[in-house]
């Protein structure tokens, strides 16, 4: 008797609702597990939400000072390269919303069919799971989307859902995988989006897993939340808990080489033309700082922390 009240105890759990791990959606309290250390504002899924002033800083950054702020930190695995996109001279930023998708299985197909009618989600002719993602986006996402680098058959917009991309954030997406309707989605305004490649063939054989997971985009890690930086050069996703720092790092780098660019073309560098970073020269920087205030992004105080931790010799070490 004992062992079938086990039994029956275990089947109700196995198929209750709570156990959530194996749902599409990703709960709120799954974010907060792996983005634990973010200690600011969050969406009500439990995305960490960045800052908009901090989206529109990032754009004007480069890969590199991410890339080398990020991979001081120990995160080596957050970039990706060779991207088609609608508009690849015009770079974008925002916090990332993430969907995973896996080729079709029927009884997994059922399984989230039956989910998505229970959650009352579109599902059937002219609607597929692939437009689930987008109702949960929010102005100043990024829509990235883990398609295994699908193309044919795996074009995970077309016109309609672009324009429903571009309406829900007024940002863009990242797809390892296909798009279609090329043509269309360029001439969506303030709407951008990076790609594998283009096909005219339809969604098909592919199954949404889940959204807002840890996914994989090439050979980065992606969680929900990260500040999403797409330039011609690739993409790079930035843990949020780093971003700010991150950004800041970029813009006094970025400085840094603007004053010393300006003393290469002016000659007075001497054979230093990448370093020769004394107390004399930051001196000197910190003056020409002053007498370009326009160039600065950051708040002062912020500029003169990273100035100060510049100068120690452990630093320049």
């Amino acid at each position: 008797m004992k062992k079938i009240v086990v039994a029956f105890l275990l089947a109700i759990i196995a198929t209750s609702p709570s156990s959530a791990f194996s749902q599409a959606k990703t709960t709120r309290d799954q974010i907060l597990f792996y983005t634990s250390e973010w200690k600011g504002d969050r969406f009500p899924d439990g995305r960490p939400r960045l800052p908009d002033s901090l989206l529109k800083r990032a754009v004007d950054t480069t890969i590199e000072d991410i890339w080398e702020f990020l991979r001081g930190q120990g995160y080596n695995n957050q970039f990706d390269t060779g991207w088609q996109a609608l508009h690849i001279d015009k770079p974008f930023a925002g916090r990332a919303l993430t969907a995973q998708y896996m080729p079709s299985r029927p009884d997994m197909t059922r399984a989230i069919a039956a989910e998505g009618k229970a959650e009352g989600r579109l599902l059937g002719r002219g609607s597929g799971t692939n437009s689930w993602p987008i109702a949960e986006l929010q102005i100043g996402d990024v829509y990235v989307a883990d398609g295994f680098g699908k193309v044919i058959e795996g074009t995970l917009i077309g016109s309609n859902l672009g324009n429903a991309v571009a309406a829900h954030t007024h940002t863009g997406f990242v797809f390892d995988g296909g798009i279609r309707d090329q043509e269309e989605n360029r001439e969506i305004p303030n709407f951008n989006g990076f790609y594998r490649g283009y096909d005219p063939s339809a969604w098909a054989n592919m199954e949404l897993a889940s959204i807002n997971a840890a996914i994989r985009i090439g050979r980065a890690v992606v969680l929900p939340g990260d500040l999403v930086l797409c330039k011609p050069e690739g993409v790079i996703f930035i843990p949020a808990i780093l971003a700010e720092d991150a950004v800041s790092y970029a813009e006094f780098t970025s400085l840094k080489d603007d004053f010393n660019f300006e003393l290469n073309r002016e000659g007075k560098n001497g054979a230093q033309f990448e370093g020769g970073w004394t107390a004399d020269k930051y001196d000197a920087f910190a003056k020409w700082v002053e007498a370009h205030p326009d160039m600065l992004k950051m708040p002062r105080s912020e500029f003169d922390a990273l100035l100060t931790k510049a100068r120690s010799p452990r630093s320049a070490q």
